[in-house]
Parts: C-alpha cells; structure tokens; sequence
C-alpha cells in the first residue's frame, strides 16, 4: 500500500503541476469561487461532511489523496489558507474514518472477528460521527473567518500566494478551451469517485483500486492540460518537475514504515501487549475501556493498517473485555477510536506525509495547528466510550 501511495503522489505531482502551469487549475477554482463567492461557508460544511461521509460510510482514507490537492487549492481560491483545506478534507475523511459507521476495513473486520453481527450496535457510531462532525466544523469556521480577515493570522502565510489568488480573482475571463479541459477532468475525476464507492462493495475493485486511482489521475491532468492548449513537450517537462517536487514526500514514507519493521523485529509490540494485559487485572470496567483505546492509539504508531491491528489485538482484546465485564460492542468501539483518529497526527502514517508533502506544509506547523481540536477529539471519544459501557452499550 505504502509503494503503491508513493505512485498516486508523483502521479499527483506531475499531473496537477502541468495543470497549474497550463492555468486549468486556478481557472477551475475561479469558476468555483464565483458559483460561491457569497455562499462559502455553506461549500465548506458540504465539502466537510463529503469528505467524513467517505471516511463513515465507505472506508475510504488512503484513497481520498488525490483529492486533498483539490480541497487546498479550493480553501485558497475562497481566501482562506492551505490548513482550512486540509481541514476540510484530509481531517474530515480521517475522522469519518474513525467513527467507523459501517466502514468495512475496521469496525467491520474487528466485529466478524470478536463473533458480532456486521454493522451491529450501529446507532452509537451515528452519534459519535454528528458529535464529531460538530466538533470539526466548530474547529475550521471560525479559523476560516480569522483568515479570511487578516491573511497574516495564518501560521502559514505566504504574501506571493495570496497575492497570486487575489489577482486571479480579478482578472478571470472566460475560456472556452480550458472549459472543455475542465469537462475532461470532471469527467475522469468523476469516474474515480465512482470506484472508490464501489470499492467497498466490489470485492475486485479493491485489490486494484489504488492502482486505478492512480491511473486516473494521470490520464485527468495529461488529458485536460493537453485539451487546455499545452503543447507535449511543454506537459512533459511540467510533469517531470512535479514528480521531483513530490520526491521528500515519499522518502519520509520509506522512513515511517523502517519503524514498523524496527518494533515488530525487535519483539516491542509483544511487550506492550503482554504489559496491556496485565495492567487490565483487577481493574475497574472503566478504566478497562479507556486501557483498550490507549493500546489501539500506541499500536497505531507503529501499524497504521486498521484491518491488519484488527486481527493483531481483537483475539486479544475480547477476552479482556470479557472478563473485565464489558460487552465486546464497546471493545470494537474503542479499537476503532484508537486505529483511526491519530491517522492525521502520527508523524508515521503515510496518507499524512504525502498529503503534507503535496501542499507543502511541515509536520510542524500541522502539529501545532491541529493539536487542539485532536486534544478536543481524544477527550471526547473518552468520555463517549464511558457513556457507552455506563447505559450498557
């Protein structure tokens, strides 16, 4: 999977280079910020809840990559930064992911493997994806506003680019060429998002999809930048740049994963749960909760594949729970919370590198920036899970 995100990122790279040196890309998001221009706010909430919707209902995470580019690139066309497009997408899908409604990958391979009915106990996952929900977007709105005010309130503020956005704004003007570039695009890009919905449903498409993703996107960029004007020659040279510009994003992919191989090599995984499962001894129902989720958080660190934490802790994690007196509906609950809330925080999961790579953030600066709703989110889900085991959930 990791080989085959660090493909999609220098498809990705290429592709939506040669757009923007072509001008299909800012012409797209000038369309948009005028369909929009006085109803923004109202996009970011539907951009927001496409994206956890994905993440919730379909199981989508890796696969939403390709199109973090377009959610940032989107976020600055309506004047605000790169943070409330990684927001709106990256964050959104990551925890869409997490509330696990009925995604297939984690609440469903965790629930046939503890003897549950698929999906089952479904309504409080409902309710923790609104809570959630509520809680990203009481997050990003008022952050998008701060922007949208003063542009140097942005930890990230770049004056050539907001620059580059306002300008493009204004000298907008129609271009029957570039509409039919973005017709082809919308088309492709259509079609990938068709598949990535059937993905779940079609036992096929999901052996290949990332493969076919980034197929996609390659012939999207290659075909709207031609049909935009761009002579080959020019396209291959832009593409080419791209591919390099992505580069130190999939080496920081190659170094996330030598830690995997570095804990399960030297036997530290199996010391951590030896240790969880003593600690679990006499302790109180709810504590034993709470224990469950911190050993899904500390083990996703180091495996950021949820179907395959899933078959490492739930023949573990269910007798805990049985003899701690708590029902293994709760126990899927918490592992789900731990395999997937810190996919957008851990500097080791690889949909987070490239994602930062291809806008061009450091893992600083979105630590700093999303360490406080994921401090909100973590007290939350804690006190969801005690609600849980405290009406028998």
């Amino acid at each position: 999977t990791k080989d085959q995100l660090a493909a999609i990122a220098a498809n990705m790279g290429g592709a939506f280079n040669a757009m923007d040196e072509c001008g299909v890309l800012s012409y797209m998001f000038n369309r948009v910020y005028r369909a929009f221009e006085t109803r923004k706010y109202r996009l970011l909430l539907l951009v927001s809840l496409f994206f956890m919707g994905l993440g919730a209902f379909v199981g989508s995470f890796e696969e939403c990559v390709p199109l973090v580019p377009i959610a940032v690139a989107l976020a600055y066309s309506l004047g605000w930064d790169a943070l409330v497009g990684l927001g709106m997408s990256l964050l959104a899908v990551g925890f869409g992911f997490s509330t696990g409604v009925v995604n297939p990958f984690t609440v469903g391979v965790a629930q046939q493997l503890v003897g549950l009915p698929m999906f089952s106990g479904i309504w409080m996952r409902l309710l923790t994806f609104v809570l959630i929900y509520g809680l990203l977007i009481a997050f990003l709105v008022p952050y998008a506003k701060k922007i949208e005010r003063n542009p140097t309130k942005s930890m990230i503020y770049d004056p050539a680019m907001a620059d580059r956005w306002a300008a493009l704004r204004t000298d907008y003007v129609q271009d029957n060429r570039k509409d039919r570039a973005l017709i082809w695009f919308a088309a492709v890009l259509g079609t990938g998002i068709v598949l990535i919905l059937l993905s779940s449903f079609v036992p096929f498409l999901q052996d290949i999809i990332m493969p076919l993703i980034a197929v996609i996107f390659l012939v999207a960029g290659t075909v709207s930048s031609l049909v935009s004007g761009m002579n080959l020659k020019n396209y291959l040279k832009s593409f080419g740049k791209g591919v390099v510009n992505i580069l130190p994003a999939v080496l920081l992919i190659l170094m996330a994963n030598s830690i995997r191989y570095t804990m399960v090599e030297s036997k530290i995984l199996d010391t951590i749960l030896f240790k969880t499962v003593q600690l679990t001894q006499n302790a109180s129902s709810g504590v034993v909760v709470l224990m469950i989720y911190a050993l899904a958080l500390v083990l996703e660190l180091f495996i950021s594949s949820g179907s395959a934490k899933a078959f490492l802790l739930m023949p573990l994690i269910a007798p805990i729970a049985d003899l701690s007196g708590i029902s293994r509906q709760i126990a899927v609950l918490a592992y789900a919370f731990g395999d997937g809330f810190s996919n957008v925080f851990y500097p080791t999961n690889p949909v987070l590198l490239i994602s930062l790579g291809i806008v061009g953030i450091g893992y600083g600066k979105w630590f700093k920036w999303s360490a406080k709703i994921q401090a909100s989110v973590l007290a939350l889900t804690c006190a969801l899970l005690l609600f849980a085991n405290a009406v028998g959930y």
